[in-house]
Formats: structure tokens, C-alpha cells, sequence
């Protein structure tokens, strides 16, 4: 039986919301900063902020046990694949307005929710497979032919989306024997080391002036926060009840992207927005009923 209060419900909805809206603000603010400067660069700093914080904060707790893991090569594969999929997210932001760049991405749930049938022997409802379809629908619909969006900028997209999808399935496997601070850890070191390695070639020539540091070093706080935020959540409620509210993502992307860069997504663009989103909700909500 699940014991969560009410309170403690909606404080986790809460720092859904909270941490999502700082991911699309950090998908507001990388674009800016990937538009200007290499993203190596932009990363390199964001991740070295991420690092730095995670020292202070969990190294005085936890010690060297951030260093631990039992299936090392997983764990830094893993932080492999997301620095990746930092890489295809800026250089699909490069070319794509946010909303719509989201709307792709956020096929990644989806296709998780898929394979886990497969791959982890997860029980996947039918219903699901609606909801599959109709947010395949949704993205088709906003990268459409004709569409005006880049299609390297698509095509970033979706290879975001695919490294996602394996990272999160790598996170469902490695759960059970690494402990979160330690797979947050190599996550943010993997980054940081292979970002330094590419930005090595950018410096100093494209060493952005102070304003733009001190951007791209809130990116880093604001990612690290949004991380926390979510852990914070799924302490205070259960998964089933929070995961349709990661979607809220989707909402606060196309928000952002307005108010800092005036794009407005096409009607049929926002239809598809909206089909992805309703998809999703409806499948995390189902996913929920039937645990």
C-alpha cells in the first residue's frame, strides 16, 4: 500500500515541476550560449560547475564512495552515452527552435517504455502501444516535410532521443547494484573529461567574455539543481503519481522558447506538441493504474 501523505504528494509534484521548468530554462540558456560558442565550450563549463558542486556537497556526506561501483564500465558507458546526448542536444538547439526540439526528445519515455518489454522483461500494457503511436504521430507532425525545421536539427533530435532511451534503460539496470550519488558522479566526471577534450581546440580563441561565463556557469548550477529537485521528488512520492508530470517540460520549452526567442510553433507544430504530450501523460498515468 502506498503511504504517501498528501503533503508529501504534492511537495513531490512540486519539485517536478520546479526541476522540469529548470531543465527547459537550461534548454533556453544552452541554445543561446550553442548559437555563440562551440558547445564543447559551453559544456565544459557547465559540467565543471556540476562536478565542483557535487564535491561540495556530497563529498564531505559520502566520501570516496562517490568513486565506487561495482560494474564500472556500465557506469562510466553510461556517463558516456548522456555527455552524448548533450553533445546531439546542442547541436540539435543550434538549429531548431527549443518547443519543438523538446517535442522530439521526449520520444526517449516512450521508446523506454517499449523496449523495457524486450530487454528488462517488464510487462508492457497494450494501451501503451496507443499512446506509442500517437506520440510518434505528435513528432511526425512537428518534424514534418515542409515544416521549416533543419533537418540536421531533426536528425540531432532523434539521435538524442535514442541515447536517452539507452541511457535511462542503463539506469533501470545499474539501479539495482550502484547507488545514485555514485552514478550522478560518474555522469558529471565522464562529462567534464570528454568535453575538455573537445574543447581543447576552441581555446583560449573562443573564450567567451565574463557575462557569458557567468551564464554558462549558472547553466551548470541550474542543471545541478533541476537534478537535485528531481531526486528530491521521487523521496517524497511515488513514480507513478509524478511521471506524468515530467511532461510539464514540454509546456514550460515552448513557453521559454517564446518569451527569450519570439518563435511561435506552427499550428500543426503545436498540434503535434500537444499529441506527444497527451500521449505521455496517458501512458505514465496507465503505467501507474496498473502498478
Amino acid at each position: 500500500m502506498d503511504k504517501t501523505t498528501g503533503g508529501s504528494a504534492l511537495k513531490g509534484v512540486l519539485f517536478v515541476m520546479s526541476a522540469v521548468f529548470l531543465f527547459a530554462t537550461g534548454d533556453t540558456m544552452t541554445k543561446y550560449l550553442v548559437e555563440r560558442y562551440p558547445i564543447a565550450v559551453v559544456q565544459t563549463g557547465r559540467y565543471l560547475v556540476n562536478v565542483a558542486l557535487l564535491m561540495v556537497i556530497m563529498m564531505p556526506r559520502h566520501g570516496f564512495s562517490l568513486w565506487h561501483a561495482q560494474r564500472k564500465s556500465w557506469v562510466v558507458t553510461r556517463g558516456i552515452i548522456l555527455a552524448l546526448a548533450s553533445l546531439t542536444m546542442g547541436l540539435a538547439l543550434q538549429r531548431m527552435p527549443v518547443g519543438e526540439t523538446v517535442a522530439i526528445i521526449y520520444l526517449a519515455p516512450i521508446l523506454v517504455m517499449l523496449l523495457s518489454g524486450p530487454l528488462l522483461k517488464e510487462k508492457v500494457h497494450p494501451a501503451a502501444w496507443f499512446g506509442a503511436v500517437l506520440a510518434f504521430g505528435g513528432v511526425i507532425l512537428v518534424m514534418r516535410p515542409g515544416g521549416g525545421l533543419d533537418t540536421w536539427g531533426v536528425i540531432f533530435a532523434l539521435m538524442n532521443a535514442a541515447l536517452s532511451t539507452a541511457y535511462h534503460l542503463m539506469t533501470r539496470v545499474l539501479a539495482r547494484t550502484e547507488s545514485t550519488m555514485s552514478m550522478l558522479f560518474h555522469v558529471a566526471v565522464a562529462g567534464l573529461v570528454i568535453f575538455c577534450v573537445m574543447a581543447v581546440p576552441s581555446f583560449p580563441t573562443t573564450l567567451p567574455p565574463l557575462p557569458d561565463l557567468a551564464l554558462i556557469a549558472a547553466l551548470g548550477v541550474v542543471a545541478t539543481a533541476g537534478h537535485f529537485l528531481f531526486t528530491m521528488a521521487y523521496r517524497q512520492a511515488p513514480p507513478a503519481l509524478l511521471a506524468p508530470v515530467n511532461y510539464m517540460h514540454l509546456v514550460w520549452a515552448g513557453l521559454l522558447g517564446w518569451l527569450a526567442f519570439d518563435h511561435i510553433p506552427t499550428p500543426l507544430s503545436l498540434l503535434g506538441m500537444g499529441m506527444v504530450l497527451a500521449a505521455g501523460v496517458a501512458v505514465a498515468v496507465r503505467a501507474g493504474r496498473t502498478r
